[in-house]
């Protein structure tokens, strides 16, 4: 046995990327659209035999007439089956777009939210899955067990990671017991690796492209291949845009910390940029203005502090005024070592981070 497949999951397409501009939203999805094309292109490439499209395909029930024609036309181009197991932002149903009638011959859906089967003899594989048809779905694993007449693969979309979860939640125990070789999974967006339960092998790729800054990173798709052996499967990153959160300490120059910080190369990102610690006022929509031509998108948080004297609170009759007292009449013999004590100090009965000094 020797089956090679693409599985992607979680693309949404149409999301509405509302924390950019409108133009730099509207630019988002055309970029998701074409995503699409690098996925047929990987997947003919490595010579695919099945493209596994585990879910939330859409981010929505409504759906740009534009982008279900190159979805349509770029998995016409696949010389793979391509099987999608619909979830729970694209639930299937008569108003979905998976219920239409024109999708190309090698594309296929799972309807119903009970386990299907397909037999593919010239793959000598059975491959099973289910549908979302609502927003939530029951544990669909729960009691399911493939034939064992061919090597199988499950396709679904569900959450692996809570027993409670309304989205079809996915047990260890059902995944070792379903007898499948391997069962490809969507929902949870960060890429799960290849992971088993008994022998069982199964994963999630996580979302194919970042959409926030809950989904920092590297971003794509897996190659998998499935032999007698067992599985393997490659990680490819296909997303250039990445979103990115950088912490800066701002110092006496804000502008010119975040710039020191920053790598050779930001321009097709998307970064988050958090000042911290001591630094005088900040004006951050100036500083924003004046370093958004270096970014795609970039968005400054402020939490830095008002500097003070290191030395105001020393002679009072406090725990930080004895501590600072104590320290300022020896700071003469080391000025150096005895401010570094100072600031060490001041620093833990702050409660705030130690600063590298």
């Amino acid at each position: 046995m020797r089956i090679k497949f693409l599985h992607a999951a979680d693309l949404h397409l149409d999301s509405p990327f509302a924390a950019l501009p409108p133009e730099q939203a509207a630019r988002r999805r055309r970029e998701q659209r074409e995503l699409l094309g690098q996925i047929v292109e990987l997947c003919n490439g490595e010579q695919c035999d099945l493209l596994l499209l585990a879910g939330d395909l859409f981010d929505g029930a409504t759906v740009y007439p534009d982008t279900l024609e190159v979805l349509q036309r770029q998995l016409a181009r696949c010389r793979a089956l391509v099987f999608i197991s619909p979830g729970n932002h694209d639930p299937y149903g008569p108003g979905s777009p998976y219920a239409r009638n024109d999708w190309p011959k090698n594309v296929h859906f799972f309807t119903e939210p009970a386990m299907q089967g397909f037999q593919l003899p010239h793959l000598n594989l059975e491959l099973w899955g289910a549908a979302f048809t609502g927003s939530s779905a029951p544990s669909l694993l729960e009691g399911f067990r493939v034939s064992g007449e061919r090597p199988a693969i499950v396709l679904l979309h569900g959450d692996a990671q809570n027993a409670a979860s309304p989205y079809n939640a996915i047990t260890m125990t059902q995944l070792e017991q379903c007898g499948a070789n391997y069962v490809a999974l969507g929902h949870i967006h960060t890429p799960s690796g290849l992971l088993h339960a008994g022998k069982t092998a199964y994963a999630w790729p996580g979302c194919a492209m970042g959409r926030g800054f809950d989904e920092t990173g590297p971003r794509g798709v897996y190659v998998g291949t499935l032999t007698d052996e067992g599985c393997d499967l490659q990680f490819h990153p296909l997303d250039s845009r990445r979103y990115l959160i950088l912490t800066v300490e701002a110092g006496a120059d804000p502008r010119q910390s975040i710039v020191d910080a920053l790598p050779a190369e930001t321009e097709n990102d998307i970064y988050r940029i958090v000042l911290t610690g001591p630094s005088p006022r900040l004006d951050v929509v100036s500083l924003e203005e004046s370093l958004a031509p270096r970014f795609f998108g970039l968005t400054i948080v402020d939490e830095t502090y008002a500097p003070r004297d290191l030395w105001e609170a020393r002679g009072q009759d406090t725990l930080r005024g004895l501590f600072l007292q104590a320290l300022y009449e020896r700071r003469a013999e080391d000025r150096e070592l005895y401010e570094m004590a100072a600031q060490l100090g001041v620093a833990a009965l702050d409660g705030r981070e130690v600063p590298e000094l």
